[in-house]
């Protein structure tokens, strides 16, 4: 199925600066950027994907897979799906496309933060994210060890 890029970066200009009472906040607890990214792309999916550990998927603080709020856990998820839910593939940075998610990494070997592409103009990225509230920020303004992009190439269907 096709993802519906559009809405993802609607939703993220939404709740940007904000937070959607539907989901619990874990910004007292390791930070909210990966709840938000995948609240972003269920946004653009509308499917989540309820295998027990491996899966994707929220219903609440306690009833959720560690997709959803894990930095190395979605990518993980996203990166080898086959089942319903979001896939994608690792690509260029200079291919993001909005909807796309980019993650960071600041120490070798460990990625702990997970941004959401709205914009690619000219190789000029800007981002949205939470924990440190963001919409249209440039990805330039990051100070990284390493980016890796995930490209959402579409979802499978329950």
């Amino acid at each position: 199925m096709v993802y519906d890029r559009e809405a993802a970066v609607a939703y993220a200009r939404k709740w940007a600066f904000g937070r959607n009472p539907d989901f619990y906040v874990f910004d007292e607890i390791g930070g909210d950027c990966t709840n938000f990214a995948s609240q972003c792309i269920y946004a653009g999916t509308k499917v989540m994907n309820f295998t027990r550990e491996t899966g994707w998927y929220y219903i609440s603080l306690n009833r959720r897979a560690p997709a959803w709020t894990g930095v190395e856990f979605l990518m993980q998820f996203l990166s080898t799906n086959t089942e319903s839910g979001p896939f994608g593939s690792f690509a260029p940075l200079e291919e993001a496309q909005p909807g796309d998610v980019i993650f960071l990494s600041f120490k070798e070997g460990l990625f702990s933060h997970t941004l959401v592409v709205v914009s690619n103009y000219y190789g000029n990225i800007k981002i949205a994210a939470h924990s440190d509230d963001s919409f249209n920020r440039p990805l330039s303004s990051y100070i990284y060890r390493e980016a890796r992009l995930l490209h959402i190439e579409g979802y499978n269907a329950n």
